[in-house]
C-alpha cells in the first residue's frame, strides 16, 4: 500500500510540475500571440498600403513621421493615382535585427495607364518587434535624396496637314510657311504626360512617359496640282511676286506661293498689304456701274486727265484712245485717265469705299490673313488716285484673288484654307 501511495504522489507531483512548466511556456491572454517576423510585418504593411489603410501602415512603422499620412495622400492626389498593386519579393536578413524586402509595384494613373516601379521595404527589430523603417524612398526610389515627383503635361505632335484629296504635300511645295502657320493655329492630336522627379537642387529626371495620341490629320483646301503649278510659275522670278488661287464658288484657297522673301514670316501673300494698282479697277468699275454706267457706256481715254485744281493723271506708255471708247474697252486697256475722270465725275459724293467693302476691304478675315483698306477721299486728287489702286488703297494678294473670285461667282466670300465650305 505504501509503495502504491508513493507512486501516486509522484505522479501527482509530476503532473503539477508539468502543468507549471506549461504555464511558464504558454502564458494566457494577449501575450499568448507569437511575435511577427520581418516577412509577416512586411507583408502586412504592403497589404495595408494596397488598401490605402494609412492607420494600419503607420502602426507598422518605426518612428512614424508626423507627415506620414499627408505624404501618402498628397502623392496619390498630385499624381492622380487610382490604384496600387504590390508584389513582394524574397526577404533578405542582415543579422538578427535588420532585414529588407524588395518589392515590385504598379500604380494606375487615371486616364494614362500603368506606372511600374520597384522599391525596398527596410525593416528593423525594435523592442522585440519588427517594424518598417520608412523614408520617402519607400514611396519611390527617386525620392531618396528628397524632392518631389510631378505629372507634367507634354504638348502632343502638331497636326499633319494634307491636300484637299488627302495626299501629303511634297517637301518643296512652295507653301511651307503657310502650312506651318495653319498647323500652329490648329489643335494637335492631344497632349502626352511625363512623370518627372524634381530634385532639391532643381535637376529633373524623367521617370515615365505617356505618349500622346498620334498626330491628327487635317485636310486643307489646297490642291496639289494647282499648288505645284503656282510654285513652278514663280521659278526664276526675281522681283516681288505672289500667286493666290481661289475656288470662286466656295472661297477655298487652292494654292499660295510667293517671292516676297522672308517678309511677314514668309506669309506675304496673305498678310502683306501693298498698293494693288490697276487690279483695283475691278472695284472701281463696280462702283461706276452702281452709279449708272454700263459696260457699253461711252467714255474718253485721253493721254492726260487733270481734275479741277488737281494734278494730272497719265496712262502707261502715254496711251490714249482717239475719240471715245466703251467702259469695257477702257477697262481692257487699263486706262488710268478714264477711271480717274469717271470717279471724280460720279463718285465725289462717295461710293468707292462702299463698293470696296462689298469686296472685303475694311473687313476682318475670319481665318488667317488680311484683306485691305480704303479710306474716304479728301479731294479729287485723292479720289482719282484711289480709283486706280493708289493713295490710301492697300490690299493683300489674297484680297485681290477674292475680288476676282467675287466677280466670277457674283458674291464675295471669306477665304477658307482648312475644311470645306459651300459648293464644290
Amino acid at each position: 500500500m505504501r509503495s502504491r501511495a508513493v507512486l501516486t504522489l509522484i505522479i501527482v507531483v509530476l503532473a503539477v510540475i508539468g502543468a507549471g512548466l506549461y504555464v511558464l511556456v504558454r502564458p494566457t491572454g494577449a501575450e499568448s500571440r507569437p511575435v511577427a517576423g520581418p516577412e509577416e510585418t512586411a507583408t502586412a504593411y504592403l497589404a495595408a498600403w494596397e488598401g490605402s489603410d494609412i492607420g494600419a501602415m503607420s502602426r507598422l512603422v518605426a518612428d512614424t513621421p508626423a507627415d506620414f499620412a499627408e505624404r501618402h495622400l498628397a502623392f496619390s492626389r498630385d499624381l492622380d493615382i487610382e490604384s496600387l498593386d504590390l508584389i513582394p519579393g524574397t526577404l533578405r536578413r542582415h543579422g538578427g535585427q535588420v532585414a529588407e524586402l524588395p518589392f515590385q509595384g504598379v500604380r494606375g494613373i487615371r486616364d494614362l495607364g500603368a506606372w511600374p516601379f520597384a522599391s525596398t521595404l527596410r525593416l528593423v527589430r525594435r523592442d522585440g518587434r519588427w517594424k518598417v523603417l520608412w523614408t520617402p524612398e519607400t514611396l519611390h526610389p527617386a525620392l531618396k535624396d528628397g524632392g518631389r515627383i510631378r505629372l507634367k503635361e507634354v504638348p502632343g505632335p502638331a497636326v499633319e496637314l494634307v491636300t484637299r484629296s488627302g495626299t501629303r504635300f511634297p517637301r518643296d511645295s512652295g507653301a511651307e510657311s503657310y502650312l506651318g502657320m495653319l498647323g500652329a493655329d490648329l489643335e494637335g492630336g492631344g497632349s502626352g504626360y511625363a512623370l518627372e522627379a524634381v530634385r532639391t537642387d532643381g535637376t529633373v529626371q524623367e521617370l515615365a512617359a505617356f505618349a500622346p495620341p498620334s498626330a491628327r490629320r487635317v485636310r486643307t483646301t489646297f490642291s496639289r496640282p494647282v499648288q505645284a503649278a503656282a510654285a513652278r510659275a514663280l521659278d526664276g522670278v526675281d522681283s516681288p511676286a505672289a500667286i493666290v488661287a481661289v475656288k470662286a464658288d466656295t472661297g477655298e484657297v487652292l494654292a499660295l506661293a510667293d517671292r516676297l522673301g522672308g517678309e511677314l514670316g514668309g506669309q506675304g501673300a496673305i498678310r502683306g498689304l501693298y498698293p494693288p494698282g490697276s487690279t483695283f479697277k475691278v472695284v472701281t468699275a463696280a462702283a461706276l456701274l452702281s452709279r449708272g454706267l454700263t459696260p457699253d457706256s461711252r467714255v474718253s481715254c485721253p493721254a492726260t486727265y487733270t481734275p479741277p485744281n488737281g494734278r494730272p493723271f497719265t496712262n502707261a506708255g502715254g496711251h490714249a484712245a482717239p475719240g471715245t471708247t466703251t467702259l469695257t474697252g477702257a477697262f481692257a486697256v487699263s486706262c488710268n485717265t478714264t477711271f480717274a475722270e469717271q470717279s471724280v465725275r460720279l463718285l465725289s459724293a462717295g461710293g468707292l469705299v462702299d463698293a470696296a467693302e462689298l469686296f472685303g476691304f475694311n473687313k476682318d478675315i475670319e481665318g488667317p490673313g488680311v484683306c485691305g483698306t480704303v479710306k474716304p477721299h479728301g479731294n479729287a486728287d485723292e479720289l482719282g488716285a484711289d480709283a486706280i489702286g493708289q493713295n490710301s488703297v492697300v490690299a493683300s494678294p489674297l484680297c485681290m484673288a477674292l475680288v476676282t473670285a467675287a466677280v466670277q461667282d457674283g458674291s464675295w466670300r471669306q477665304p477658307v484654307m482648312t475644311g470645306r465650305r459651300g459648293k464644290g
